[in-house]
């Protein structure tokens, strides 16, 4: 299973980190205001199906995506076609991602940004936001309640939006119980990695309106957009289909959907 093998290198390199956590939280504390990442996809969601844009330049299931990848370029395109947001791939192991990426990204546009990564420890959700970003992941299915709790809680207290993964109804029940104000749904499946256009339709409907919806995964085009803008979704989260894309730009405005 992909995802286990990801978190257990993840929580070893965590198991090491040797830092002072309240010296870097209070470093984190004392940083400008994010750029509002919840509030962008509040805004544009009224007009269109929001698109947050991936830099991603690998994938453990489809391999290299995008060997040449220019974070700055790419994220400025994504941006010219109208993304609302973007979402940085940092795992460096298994996604061929970094810190600069983000930071990079952040800085050739006027986009919010989200940290896409899997959160194990404190250190990681204090690190997304010194790296710049303007939200961070928590996966519910990579933690323990006490962990989803602990972290969602530390990315608020420390000016972070939190956006959580969730892949079925009782990881949507914990997100919604530590009071999730993003919450994704992910069509791919854990076990296989396949994509399972069915489970965000299924559960967009239990989602209360006051949460913004996201879908993640396996966004292929602009009917698989309009699907999920029907279904309730606010936003979507798109990686393969517009990094791989000879026209971002247009990959982008596609996907769009009123």
């Amino acid at each position: 299973m992909y995802l286990d093998k990801i978190v257990q290198s993840h929580r070893e390199i965590a198991s090491r980190d040797q830092r002072n956590l309240d010296d870097l939280v209070s470093q984190a504390g004392a940083m400008s205001p994010t750029r509002g990442f919840g509030d962008r996809l509040v805004r544009d969601s009224h007009e269109h199906l929001c698109v947050i844009a991936e830099i991603k330049r690998k994938s453990p299931s489809k391999g290299v995506l995008n060997a040449m990848l220019d974070a700055a370029r790419i994220a400025a395109l994504y941006e010219q076609g109208g993304a609302s947001c973007l979402s940085v791939l940092t795992d460096e192991h298994f996604f061929s991602g970094s810190a600069e990426d983000l930071q990079v990204a952040r800085a050739s546009t006027s986009l919010p940004v989200i940290r896409k990564d899997f959160t194990v420890s404190e250190f990681d959700v204090v690190d997304a936001r010194l790296m710049g970003a303007d939200c961070v992941l928590l996966i519910a299915a990579a933690l323990s309640d006490n962990e989803l709790t602990r972290f969602h809680d530390l990315a608020v207290h420390i000016g972070l939006e939190v956006l959580v993964e969730t892949h079925d109804e009782h990881e949507l029940e914990q997100a919604l119980t530590i009071g999730a104000t993003i919450v994704g749904v992910n069509q791919r499946d854990l076990i296989t990695f396949e994509v399972d256009h069915a489970r965000a339709e299924r559960m967009a409907s239990l989602i209360p309106p006051t949460v913004i919806k996201v879908a993640e995964s396996g966004v292929r085009n602009a009917d698989d957009a309009r699907r999920l803008r029907d279904a309730g979704y606010d936003a979507v989260l798109v990686g393969e289909s517009i990094v791989t894309s000879s026209d971002p730009v247009a990959a982008v405005r596609d996907l769009m959907v009123v």
